[in-house]
């Protein structure tokens, strides 16, 4: 590869890890292209992608990020066959798709990653991968605001509720 090319596969490769909710690196040796089609496919219905690319391209274009962006830590990660899984849309559902691929497929090692900025271990993973889908906590959130407002309009129908039964058995008591 000439200078210019693996200058512009660094500059796009840094573009990825900025743009990135989440970034996961994997090992893949021994996989197939039909499994790495079928992660890929996976990971795209997850707002997401899989890139194998050189070592060193990938640590200098995490090299070039500035530290409010990534955590250069994630360095260690790329020894051996690695690949990495940008991940653009939810952070908890892409980790998931990964987390779940390499649990059907052992030739897929996950190794570690990045939330955000934060370096992740394997098991900080798991936990990430465990939480609901985004829509279902704010769902919830939402549930939660509104569930004293809703007893209180509950309380506040029954005391006229009351009346109105009071004030009933008034009138049924005086047409007896």
């Amino acid at each position: 590869m000439k200078r210019q090319e693996k200058q512009a596969l660094r500059a796009e490769m840094g573009d990825r890890f900025d743009r990135a909710k989440a970034t996961i690196v994997a090992e893949y040796r021994g996989m197939t292209v039909q499994e790495l089609t079928t992660l890929r496919v996976n990971l795209r219905r997850a707002k997401g992608e899989f890139k194998v690319i050189s070592n060193r391209i990938t640590k200098k274009a995490v090299e070039g990020l500035s530290e409010e962006k990534t955590d250069k830590n994630v360095n260690k990660h790329f020894k051996g066959p690695i690949g990495v899984a940008f991940i653009y849309g939810d952070s908890a559902q892409g980790t998931k798709t990964v987390l779940d691929y390499a649990k059907d497929n052992e030739k897929l090692k996950v190794i570690g990653g990045l939330i955000g900025k934060d370096l992740m271990t394997v098991d900080q993973l798991k936990v990430i991968a465990s939480l609901p889908p985004k829509e279902v906590l704010l769902a919830q959130i939402v549930g939660l605001i509104s569930s004293p407002h809703r007893g209180l309009v509950t309380v506040l129908s029954g005391v006229t509720r009351n009346l109105v039964q009071v004030i009933n058995a008034i009138k049924e008591k005086k047409t007896n």
